[in-house]
């Protein structure tokens, strides 16, 4: 094996943010040393420093060297492997978050677009992984870990090739996903659908409608059918009391929360639990 640097976060910085940097690592590979064929469950981003390497996703092969570098989307089949003469040596990242998507896209990154290149006087991803190891001793690493994600991010779009900013508007489809996603990390607060328009920059009776067309649903009644399906497995852990659960799905009232489950299950939270 080559010499590698791997640092997992500590498992305090394991939130739900907007952005939440899991791990990172260095690695000089030894010749021909290879990952996968496998699946990874968050964004993998690898910047190779020096040396040669192949990217294989979806079917395409992509050589890459010094100054590039890829993209490992989650859930998609991938395979890389060093040069046998030239072997690379390169930093990663890995993150996600409700924000990770998005601004993949605004990186012009994807799985069918997964490489980029940086401009040659860049020097911010050179020193990237050794400033990540310098602010795991600083009082503030947890904000010096997310500041330096962003800063990556941001350089990213900077110098890809692809566009930094899509020039067309997001879809509708991508407007509904950002809700949806946020409404799967933050549906156990007391949320509000004008708080999720907010959130998304969009009028809510218009990103309602859009839920309507989508789901068959406007956005306040899949918020309710979100929230009463956690309720409903949350309900078959009996050591949880119906105000444990109803709080658990962002209801305050469990009289009120017991009224919205029936009328989307039509029984009672109780009447669900007996026959679960």
């Amino acid at each position: 094996m080559g010499k590698i640097e791997i640092m997992l976060l500590d498992q305090a910085l394991n939130r739900q943010l907007d952005l939440n940097l899991l791990f990172h690592g260095r690695e000089e590979c030894e010749p021909l040393h290879a990952w996968g064929p496998g699946v990874r469950d968050s964004y993998i981003i690898h910047y190779i420093h020096s040396g040669k390497g192949t990217f294989r996703i979806n079917g395409e092969s992509y050589s890459l060297s010094a100054k590039q570098g890829f993209l490992i989307p989650p859930g998609v089949i991938v395979q890389y492997e060093a040069n046998k003469e030239d072997p690379w040596i390169y930093t990663w990242l890995g993150f996600r978050g409700i924000q990770a998507r998005s601004f993949m896209e605004s990186a012009g990154l994807d799985e069918a677009s997964p490489v980029f290149r940086v401009r040659d006087d860049s020097i911010f991803f050179e020193t990237l992984h050794a400033e990540l190891i310098a602010a795991k001793s600083r009082k503030s690493y947890e904000l010096m870990f997310q500041s330096l994600l962003y800063r990556f991010l941001a350089e990213l779009m900077e110098c890809a090739d692809a566009p930094a900013i899509v020039s067309s508007s997001p879809s509708k489809e991508a407007y509904v996903r950002k809700a949806t996603e946020w409404i799967e990390h933050n549906y156990s607060q007391k949320i509000t659908v004008r708080q999720i328009a907010d959130y998304i920059g969009l009028n809510r009776t218009y990103l309602s409608s859009l839920f309507q067309e989508q789901y068959g649903l406007s956005l306040q009644m899949y918020l309710l059918h979100f929230r009463m399906k956690r309720a409903a497995a949350l309900l078959r852990n009996r050591s949880l009391s119906i105000s444990d659960v109803s709080r658990s799905v962002g209801y305050t009232d469990p009289f009120l929360f017991s009224k919205m489950f029936k009328k989307v299950n039509g029984v009672s939270p109780s009447q669900w639990r007996e026959n679960s």
